[in-house]
Parts: C-alpha cells; sequence; structure tokens
C-alpha cells in the first residue's frame, strides 16, 4: 500500500522546535557505515513531533476512546508497506541497534549486545522473536503479520526457543541465560525494562490485524495457553506492563524507523501510550 501522506510544513516546524535536542543526539551517536550512523542518530520522537503527528496522522482518532478509537486507528495504521521474512534480518540489524555500538543490536529479551553478524539458528546465535506467536493465528512467515517490524525482535536462539509460543503472564522460574526473566509451562515474563515494550507491540499487534485483510482477527485476552487461537493473554498484565515500564528512548527511535524507512506506519501505543486504557 502506499504510504499516508502527511503535510510536511507542520512537521518541518515540529522538528525545528526541537533542534538543538536533535543535533546534540546526533553528535553523541556513535559512528558506523553510512546507514548505520543515521538509525544511530535519528531522534526518538519527541513531544513537538508528537504534536504534530496529532495534526496529522492521528487525527482521525483524537477524542474518540473504546471501540470506536481502536476501529480509528486500525484505518490509520493498516496503510502500510511491507517487508519479506529474509529482509527482516536487516531491517532488525538497524532497528535495534545498539545505540553504544553500531555494529550490535540489543536483545530483546536478555538485553545482551550482540554482533549483528551472529544472526541465525545455531546456539549463541540471534534469531527473529515473534513477539505475537506465529502460532496465535497461523500466520507463518508471509508477509504481514508474520513479517510485522512493529512485533519482531532480535533475540538469543536458545531463549526464543524457550519462549516458544507462550503467553505473557507474570511468575515462573528463572530463564537461565535471561537475568530477570521468568517462564513457566504455559507463560513467559520478560525483564522489567521491557514489559512495556511487549505490551505495545501485542496490543499494536491486536489493533493493526482485524480480520479484515485475509489475516486473523488477533485479540489479546485474559487466558494463558491460547495454543493456536489467534490471542494472546493475558490482557490485564499487558495493561499493568504499559504503565509500569513506559516508551524510553530506544523503543520511540525504533518506531521513527519502522515507519520512516519500512512500514511507513506506527505503533500508536508507543507515541500514545494512554490509549491502551481508552481502549481496553
Amino acid at each position: 500500500m502506499s504510504r499516508r501522506q502527511r503535510p510536511v510544513g507542520r512537521l518541518l516546524m515540529a522538528l525545528g522546535a526541537t533542534a538543538a535536542v536533535l543535533a546534540t543526539t546526533a553528535a553523541a551517536a556513535p559512528a558506523g557505515a553510512p546507514s548505520e550512523t543515521s538509525v544511530a542518530a535519528a531522534p526518538a520522537t519527541s513531544t513537538a513531533a508528537v504534536a504534530a503527528l496529532d495534526d496529522t496522522y492521528y487525527q482521525s482518532a483524537l477524542g474518540k476512546s473504546g471501540t470506536a478509537l481502536k476501529s480509528a486507528l486500525h484505518t490509520i495504521i493498516k496503510d502500510q508497506s511491507t517487508v519479506t521474512y529474509a529482509q527482516v534480518w536487516d531491517a532488525l540489524k538497524n532497528t535495534d541497534q545498539d545505540p553504544a555500538n553500531s555494529s550490535n543490536v540489543l536483545l530483546l529479551y536478555t538485553g545482551r549486545s550482540q554482533s549483528k553478524s551472529s544472526n541465525g539458528g545455531n546456539t549463541g546465535n540471534w534469531n527473529r522473536e515473534h513477539v505475537w506467536p506465529q502460532s496465535h493465528g497461523d500466520f507463518g512467515t508471509a508477509a504481514g503479520p508474520g513479517t510485522d517490524l512493529h512485533h519482531l525482535r532480535p533475540e538469543d536462539v536458545t531463549v526464543n526457543s524457550i519462549r516458544g509460543n507462550k503467553d505473557f503472564d507474570k511468575g515462573g522460574s528463572a530463564v537461565s541465560g535471561a537475568p530477570g526473566n521468568f517462564t513457566d509451562s504455559d507463560s513467559f515474563e520478560p525483564r522489567d525494562a521491557v514489559k512495556g515494550d511487549v505490551a505495545r507491540m501485542i496490543l499494536y499487534m491486536a489493533v493493526r490485524y482485524e480480520g479484515g485483510d485475509s489475516w486473523a482477527d488477533l485479540e489479546p485476552n485474559e487466558k494463558v495457553s491460547n495454543g493456536s487461537s489467534p490471542a494472546v493473554g493475558k490482557l490485564s498484565v499487558l495493561k499493568q506492563w504499559n504503565e509500569q515500564d513506559p516508551p524510553d528512548t530506544f523503543e520511540k527511535r525504533r518506531n521513527d524507523i519502522i515507519d520512516s524507512q519500512y512500514q511507513h506506519n506506527r505503533n500508536p501505543f508507543i507515541d500514545h501510550p494512554e490509549w491502551v486504557e481508552s481502549i481496553w
């Protein structure tokens, strides 16, 4: 699909208002290849830039709540480009680049900084974690939910396997090699620093994929062990995590990169985490 057009002048004014901040960010960014440097220097969405997005991208959603807000956001974010599953490898090397080391990516659950070139399927490699499990809706790796960068993250192969297709909930035993993460037979609890990231990725998927474009209608619920059902739980826990761990600079920058360089759509819950409570 084509990218939704936004008034350029309003965005330029917003960006101009934060020029000093952006210059400081760019100066502090680590050196790397041209594409990597631009990613590292990309500023996280500022308050002024979000206000500009409200005047343009999110305009039709403002003032709404509940199902009306969810429907409006779906209409906005479904206008996106897609990448192939093979292209996800290189995309993640950009979206999840370690701000302190342009040669590395940051892994979601372990938090480890690891060489971009160590991706693959062997022990010690990092691979492509579907935060919304592929089996929950049976969408596989076809372009669409299976390749949507808003819920794909780099993760250690072994830890990715331990998480598997489990729903999210609190508790369980400590995950070896991933401090702060816990798991039991039917659920997974990520470390505190990314609890909100996980919640907002899951809820993005629930708004983006509503069953109207040949994919399953994905929804959060209060269950674990959802199996092949197009659902992920627990919603009440995800809402708590959204409040507990608000969007940070890394998450905001990631949203900006996916929008500007790849899919040309945004995760609205990173720009407006308060919309989680408005809808659910």
